[in-house]
């Protein structure tokens, strides 16, 4: 998910490589619209970056891309100690 220049000119804009894990690209597209919805933090930001003149379309693609960057930071450096999935009985 690497970003990709994108638009013509002098803007200067990426968006998310389309190719790669279709399944990931698809998560992200879940995750980035729940989250401006329902996370505090994320809709102050949302908030800021449309009193900054942002569109809803910019929003969401920068947050896309931050939370590329998170779910990238927990696959490359898991937890020291991991939490199991299920309790133990």
């Amino acid at each position: 998910m690497a970003p990709v220049p994108a638009g013509p000119g002098r803007t200067h804009r990426h968006r998310l490589n389309r190719g790669g894990d279709r399944q990931a690209n698809n998560a992200l597209h879940v995750i980035a619209p729940v989250r401006m919805r329902h996370d505090p933090r994320t809709r102050d930001h949302v908030a800021r970056r449309t009193a900054e003149g942002m569109s809803k379309k910019d929003i969401l693609r920068c947050l896309k891309r931050f939370i590329a960057r998170e779910v990238h930071k927990h696959l490359v450096q898991p937890s020291a100690s991991p939490q199991p999935l299920l309790p133990t009985a």
